[in-house]
């Protein structure tokens, strides 16, 4: 069973910057890899970013590139997501998930874990 909490969501204007965290439970944190999905009101759960257990290799979705970054700290259990140039339509509850690498990713139905959620906000 593995754990996962969020933190860091809240209010931000368009343009600014968050840094959402994802703190895990259990050993074999470093195992396995990690993710963020984000669901918006009336629409359903969607990938943003996926990191490998090392952290060696990241795959982002295309609303994604360019504007945010995810890393791991394996030594500290936790999964960032640093979010820069953000914009309205990024306005969603951001969930923490865990589950297998396949094929360049962290697919939906891959996931193993899922987090409660932050929600982030971004007015114009």
């Amino acid at each position: 069973q593995v754990h996962l909490v969020e933190s860091g969501g809240g209010l931000m204007q368009a343009g600014g910057s968050l840094r959402l965290s994802c703190a895990a439970s259990g050993s074999t944190f470093s195992s396995y890899a990690m993710g963020w999905f984000r669901q918006a009101p009336g629409k359903e759960r969607e990938f943003v970013a996926a990191i490998t257990s090392s952290g060696g290799s990241t795959n982002y979705a295309d609303s994604a590139k360019g504007r945010f970054t995810i890393s791991r700290d394996n030594a500290k259990n936790t999964v960032y997501l640093q979010m820069n140039s953000l914009r309205p339509d990024d306005t969603a509850v951001y969930y923490c998930a865990t589950g297998r690498w396949r094929a360049g990713t962290l697919a939906r139905y891959n996931v193993d874990y899922w987090g409660q959620g932050t929600q982030v906000t971004v007015s114009s």
